[in-house]
């Protein structure tokens, strides 16, 4: 066993989630005889001595929050530490990469990238060149992740099920994805291809999270049904050892309809809700996305996950270049119309398509009229709306449900507020009654992040 702190394995945000992406490496490394430390800032304090002990520092950003909180971190380790080697992984190190290597990073890795982080702490031990950072993509050996040095679930997004707050843990059964949605980060990556974790490693990730005290598990695949008997017998094993044991999917639109003989198994099974990335009801919008479904495909899930049980929360990609300000107040009247207010959480409403470095959409002619300049240090190219109404509303609207969140207003009262936006925004009367928000009604599950970027 090497020295402990020889490696120091830090999270920046993963969604309000016990960072699996910084277990996974942990338990690779300590298969190869190293002794990691982690540290996770998103819920605890940047620890110098951590920092000062590690001759390797491997920072996770498998997101554009975490990566700008990442680079934070790297000056801060950089400070402490002058000596370390700091490596960046994750979707948006791959992105950023060139940004990255020329600032703040001695190396940056991409794919499936335990197996090189492995040879980079071992070459860094013996002094030789590091690896070349071309995206790995070949089937690993997973062990359990390693969760034993992280912070308690306690720390972390609860599952609020009735007014109760239960401890939630997150599981992924597979990564990558087979699909290549234009604005989505996994594409560049990955490529359409996604590699499944064994089934019986899940399970013993599921039993230490269960053991921990979680009643609640999310699989964090990008898309539980990109291989749906293996998503089937995972639902299957955890509800057989665990009944009481609830859990959460993140799946397409398409898959809901070409898989809809699955919902009601998964319902019985203890699926408390299903996440899907709707994005837009606009066919024009969800064609430059290249979603692969359409606004009546949305309509026929949302029929099918009730008709089996199932409670869909539907994500929403607000504003892009192409979305009206019809459009726009056409998503709100169906959130409404449809009784899915409390299936959304506010944020949703503001959210603005971000077009990252190496993002497909920058191959798109439909994108180029509207892009501006690459700002390269918070990691996104600028675009405008060709509608100044549309990016006026967006300002508006994220400054209303930010301030929302921050008093823990009822998602009733904050929905009545962006519509009357939207309304205002396109000159007309409030077109609907404001909603009334009843205490005592029955919502339905959901997790206490809302946060999706």
């Amino acid at each position: 066993m090497k020295e402990r702190g020889d490696v120091l394995l830090v999270a920046c945000y993963e969604l309000g989630h016990q960072p699996l992406a910084v277990a996974w490496p942990a338990a690779f490394l300590e298969r190869h005889g190293h002794a990691p430390e982690v540290m996770d800032v998103s819920v605890e304090p940047f620890d110098a001595a951590k920092a000062a002990r590690a001759r390797v520092a491997a920072i996770s950003v498998p997101m554009h929050t975490a990566l700008r909180l990442g680079v934070t971190v790297a000056e801060r380790l950089r400070a402490v530490n002058p000596s370390c080697h700091i490596s960046f992984y994750g979707l948006y190190a791959t992105l950023n990469a060139d940004w990255l290597l020329a600032t703040c990073a001695d190396s940056v890795l991409a794919g499936e990238i335990e197996s090189q982080l492995v040879e980079l702490v071992d070459r860094v031990g013996r002094g030789e060149p590091t690896p070349d950072g071309a995206a790995h993509l070949a089937k690993l050996d997973f062990p359990v992740p390693s969760r034993d040095r992280l912070p308690s679930l306690k720390k972390y997004a609860h599952l609020d099920r009735d007014g109760r707050l239960e401890l939630a843990g997150y599981v992924q059964g597979s990564r990558g994805c087979k699909h290549r949605c234009r604005h989505c980060p996994i594409p560049p990556v990955y490529d359409g291809r996604f590699f499944v974790v064994p089934r019986d490693v899940v399970l013993a990730d599921v039993r230490q999270l269960v053991a921990a005290g979680a009643s609640h598990i999310t699989f964090g695949d990008p898309d539980f049904l990109n291989g749906p008997r293996h998503a089937l017998a995972l639902a299957r094993e955890l509800h057989a050892e665990f009944p009481h044991v609830t859990f959460d999917i993140t799946t397409k639109v398409e898959h809901l309809l070409r898989h809809r003989q699955l919902l009601p198994e998964l319902a019985e099974l203890g699926c408390a809700f299903v996440v899907s990335a709707v994005e837009s009801l606009s066919d024009t919008v969800l064609g430059h996305l290249d979603k692969g479904h359409t606004r009546a495909d949305v309509l026929e899930a949302l029929r099918l996950a009730r008709s089996a049980g199932l409670t869909l929360r539907p994500t929403w990609v607000a504003f892009t270049p192409w979305t009206t300000l019809d459009d726009y107040r056409d998503m709100l009247d169906f959130v409404g119309r449809e009784g899915l207010i409390d299936h959304v959480d506010p944020v949703q409403y503001s959210i603005r398509l971000l077009v990252p470095p190496g993002s497909l959409l920058l191959q798109r002619p439909a994108m180029r009229p509207h892009l501006g300049e690459l700002v390269a240090d918070a990691f996104y190219h600028r675009w405008t709306h060709p509608d100044p109404r549309m990016d006026r509303l967006h300002d508006d609207v994220s400054a209303a449900v930010a301030a929302a969140a921050e008093r823990g207003e009822d998602a009733t009262v904050t929905f009545a507020l962006v519509a009357d936006m939207a309304d205002e925004a396109a000159g007309q009367a409030p077109s609907r009654p404001a909603p009334v928000p009843v205490a005592a009604r029955r919502r339905p599950p959901r997790l206490t992040e809302p946060w999706f970027c």
